[in-house]
């Protein structure tokens, strides 16, 4: 079964630089060493202003910029529980920060059955797991998916079996907060209203909040896509539409469809609630403390 280690320095891809020095990418660091070949802590002011550093400095952007997007296509698997063909897997798997990424996601067979932690593609692009038995185990499927934890049936089980064998996660599947819908709704209701009254000093603060968690801003909402049982749903919760120096005050979180029309909560599925709840409970918690600042004034 194919499985993935860390780089060492003798995977590092030198490029010859000026007056006999090399340079090489170590992840974001740029490296340099000289012609008897050590590698100085830090790299001469004729080597970094060299086009050979510009070129680099090239392929770092274009690397950061791949990574975001496999970040994003990942995420956007998990999100919306998507079955993902073993074809695609094994196409992308030599890719390190493809394999990166998906290595110990946890997975499913999309026509069911028991799944396991994502190591590895054969020739044949079978998909390889460890199964919930710790065995190592071949997938006989077409197309996994990679599942929201809000669907992973005895969640807690599955959490405390990847902690003993080890497992991190690349994107955050198993340690991804959740938050189930309450059995019963109010009847007609079309927006949660737990999170409204979250105080900033300034809305600039609750965008970066925001932004720095990975939501889209727009039109005043906080904004999160997920796409779930093939249909694309808004998760959107308030937080201003002022000048960014002005204060704001959060308001209600609600979910729409992709004709812009609110869904009512009995309508909003077991991941668009979770993953809706998730964002507005992440930028509420960066609110003034205002119970503190009237207890101290």
């Amino acid at each position: 079964m194919a499985t993935t280690s860390p780089p060492t320095a003798s995977d590092l891809v030198w490029t010859d630089g000026p007056d006999g020095y090399a340079l090489a990418l170590d992840g974001t660091t740029l490296l340099c060493r000289n012609a008897k070949g050590r590698t100085l802590k830090s790299v001469p002011k004729k080597v970094r202003e060299s086009s050979e550093a510009e070129h680099l400095r090239g392929v770092l952007l274009w690397l950061e910029r791949h990574e975001r997007e496999c970040l994003e296509r990942v995420e956007s698997w998990l999100l919306g529980s998507l079955p993902v063909p073993a074809s695609v897997i094994a196409r992308v798997w030599a890719d390190p920060t493809w394999c990166e990424l998906l290595t110990d996601l946890y997975v499913v067979p999309a026509d069911g059955g028991d799944g396991g932690f994502l190591r590895g593609v054969d020739e044949r692009g079978r998909i390889g797991v460890i199964d919930l038995d710790a065995e190592s185990a071949w997938l006989d499927a077409d197309r996994v998916v990679p599942v929201h934890p809000v669907l992973i049936e005895d969640l807690d089980d599955v959490r405390e079996f990847a902690l003993e064998l080890g497992i991190t996660q690349r994107l955050p599947q198993l340690t991804r907060g959740i938050h189930r819908k309450p059995a019963a709704v109010a009847a007609g209701a079309t927006a949660v209203e737990d999170y409204s009254g979250g105080e900033f000093e300034q809305l600039r603060h609750a965008t970066g909040r925001a932004q720095r968690h990975g939501f889209t801003v727009r039109g005043g909402y906080a904004v999160c896509r997920v796409v779930e049982a093939g249909r694309s749903v808004q998760a959107r919760y308030w937080i201003g539409s002022d000048a960014p120096d002005y204060g704001t005050e959060t308001g209600r979180l609600l979910w729409v469809d992709d004709d812009e029309r609110p869904l009512a909560l009995r309508d909003v599925g077991p991941i668009a609630w979770s993953e809706g709840i998730r964002m507005a409970e992440l930028i509420h918690a960066g609110r003034k403390n205002t119970e503190e600042e009237t207890t101290q004034s």
